[in-house]
């Protein structure tokens, strides 16, 4: 919970919580510049808890593709779950990312989630939550952005730990940055 408050007091959009930190949801409502995200928990319960979220003050959600789906090339499911969740979304005025845990897909499965999120009206595509087995890679990235071309965002997240890091997923494609390391980051980047 520190690093969180720590990622926000440098200047970070904001941070991003689970739904169990009551007191640090209500921190970062009040002192975090724009944003305040909220990953909900996973499959039935990600449209309501959504908007609980939103309700909370969320201005954006993350949520985890349905990976098993996915693997099952039940592509409808995994359209029509994200569809349910991004109408929540859009309609309580937030934003939706989908991630996508980039390290458990083939190259082919990256780019179907990446199209069925962006069908499904996503606003952005995420490589990873950071918990997953590996976190975001300049190959994934780059991936990515070509699926979704030039009107969806791609965060990237999970194993980004330097400016170097950092630098490199944005040259491939990231629209955004996650990472634990971004007080580290900021601080390379301004030289201190």
């Amino acid at each position: 919970m520190k690093r969180l408050i720590l990622v926000a007091l440098c200047g970070a959009l904001g941070a991003c919580s689970g739904g169990d930190h009551d007191d640090l949801k209500k921190w970062m409502a009040d002192n975090t510049k724009d944003m305040r995200g909220r990953i909900p928990k996973l499959p039935e319960v990600k449209a309501y808890e959504a908007q609980k979220a939103i309700d909370d003050g969320a201005t954006e959600i993350d949520m985890v593709i349905n990976i098993g789906a996915l693997k099952s090339r039940d592509y409808g499911h995994v359209e029509r779950d994200i569809a349910t969740v991004a109408r929540s979304t859009h309609a309580g005025g937030a934003i939706l990312k989908v991630i996508i845990e980039a390290a458990l897909l083939t190259d082919e499965e990256k780019v179907i989630a990446c199209q069925l999120a962006k069908a499904a009206g996503a606003d952005y595509v995420k490589t990873s939550t950071g918990f997953g087995p590996g976190g975001a890679t300049a190959q994934d990235v780059a991936l990515m952005r070509l699926a979704v071309g030039p009107e969806l965002g791609v965060k990237a997240a999970g194993g980004i730990r330097n400016l170097e890091d950092a630098r490199a997923m944005v040259a491939a494609g990231a629209t955004r940055i996650g990472a634990s390391a971004g007080v580290k980051i900021v601080q390379q980047a301004s030289g201190a």
